[in-house]
């Protein structure tokens, strides 16, 4: 690998394993705050949207033109729709009926199976939209390392909710903190898997509208 691929996959790793810190924020509170929980996912998710639209996909648009900027960005969001659209929602049924303790039991193991499983379908889906976060991370950095550095800063800061969402139901279904922590940062190594397949398939001396391009359908699948 050329230095600037090891530079996009330092980054790249520092965004991916921020999951990790998500999920430490998870095993070490006993009961974590979810109001916090929520204000730093409203603030991670503005940060993404202001580094697509005002970022990304403005480049993209000054670059090479409004119609091919905004092509390349909405190419980027319909791709992700249908990719999103083969991952089941993860829906928890709800139920008040008290039964006997068997019964309870009975139904505390499978409420617990139905939040294990929210949080595998919250995994896969948390790994399929950190790859093209990887491919952001590369592409920036071919553009140039501050823009690189923005982007996997931009991404560290996003991943930690998004490691928070993937721990809390593992934990609270298994009551392991290895397992959460480590689903949590499985989740996050689909970004840096993403730099290494994108640096293989294309090459580095991309034309400009190209990288262009591409930085701006990658900021749609960021909105998405």
């Amino acid at each position: 690998m050329d230095s600037q691929v090891m530079v996009a996959l330092a980054l790249s790793l520092v965004g991916g394993f921020s999951t990790s810190l998500g999920a430490l924020f998870v095993i070490l509170n006993q009961a974590p705050n979810l109001k916090m929980l929520g204000l730093l996912q409203g603030f991670a998710a503005g940060l993404m949207l202001s580094i697509s639209f005002l970022d990304l996909a403005h480049n993209a648009m000054n670059s090479i033109g409004f119609l091919k900027g905004n092509l390349w960005f909405f190419a980027g969001v319909i791709f992700f729709a249908v990719v999103a659209n083969f991952i089941p929602e993860p829906i928890l049924s709800q139920s008040s009926e008290k039964n006997s303790d068997e019964g309870g039991k009975d139904m505390m193991k499978k409420h617990r199976r139905q939040v294990l499983f929210s949080g595998i379908i919250t995994a896969i889906g948390i790994s399929l939209h950190n790859f093209p976060e990887g491919m952001a991370v590369f592409l920036g950095s071919m553009k140039g390392l501050r823009v690189g550095f923005n982007l996997a800063l931009a991404i560290a800061l996003h991943n930690i909710p998004e490691g928070v969402a993937v721990a809390l139901p593992v934990y609270f279904a298994t009551q392991s903190k290895w397992q959460a922590f480590k689903l949590a940062t499985l989740s996050g190594f689909a970004e840096p898997l993403g730099v290494v397949i994108v640096a293989y398939l294309f090459p580095s001396n991309l034309s400009p509208e190209i990288l262009e391009g591409l930085l701006g359908s990658v900021g749609g699948v960021m909105a998405f």
